[in-house]
């Protein structure tokens, strides 16, 4: 039995850890605003119909 509680004192102080650096990140790190541009193919915006590729063939 004093393995298991060892067992999951350290995986509760694992758990802790992880729980403080993720709540540190969000009190102390301010996201950056920055434009984002994506290109995107005229293919994807205008498909070209099913029956005009058969008449192309």
């Amino acid at each position: 039995m004093p393995t298991l509680f060892r067992f999951l004192f350290v995986c509760g102080m694992i758990a802790g850890v992880i729980y403080g650096v993720m709540f540190a990140l969000v009190l102390f790190v301010e996201p950056r605003e920055r434009d984002v541009t994506v290109r995107i193919p005229s293919e994807r915006l205008n498909p070209v119909q099913q029956t005009e590729k058969q008449a192309e063939q």
